[in-house]
């Protein structure tokens, strides 16, 4: 079963698929979007839902440090809803607190290039979200 993972932001989404069995998550890409044309997220999330036989979504909850959630966990969810609602597919969500400075922090390890990390930072944490669901998966599996 395939899953993917979303980190949705307010002009991107990265964009993370697991493999067959479900036990890694691999960066697929880095969608850009204007909010007027949020449309063209919904047609390229469609295509690689078909080509990758997605069975279900994970999309990331950005909570505060103390619990809370505010506006951009709002919109999150109501993302969620959406591709639920788009796509009749199991859309689940998952907090992602730090996974963006996780993120930062393993592409500073590999001394990419501050630009280039712009380019793949929402990618990076797409894949964090999904591993760390995944994980919690194969361990309630036990």
């Amino acid at each position: 079963m395939r899953i993917m993972g979303l980190d949705y932001g307010t002009t991107t989404v990265g964009v993370a698929i697991s493999d067959p069995l479900g036990i890694t998550a691999q960066g697929i890409e880095t969608i850009h979007y204007v909010e007027h044309k949020k449309h063209e997220v919904y047609e390229r999330l469609s295509e690689l839902i078909k080509t990758y036989d997605i069975e279900r979504i994970v999309v990331g909850l950005p909570r505060h440090m103390n619990g809370t959630e505010g506006l951009r966990a709002e919109a999150s969810a109501q993302f969620a809803k959406g591709l639920k609602r788009k796509y009749q597919l199991p859309v689940d969500l998952w907090d992602e607190r730090l996974t963006t400075m996780e993120a930062e922090r393993i592409l500073l390890a590999a001394d990419v290039s501050r630009k280039k990390r712009k380019k793949v930072i929402d990618k990076e944490a797409a894949v964090l979200i999904l591993q760390n669901y995944l994980d919690r998966l194969e361990k309630s599996k036990l």
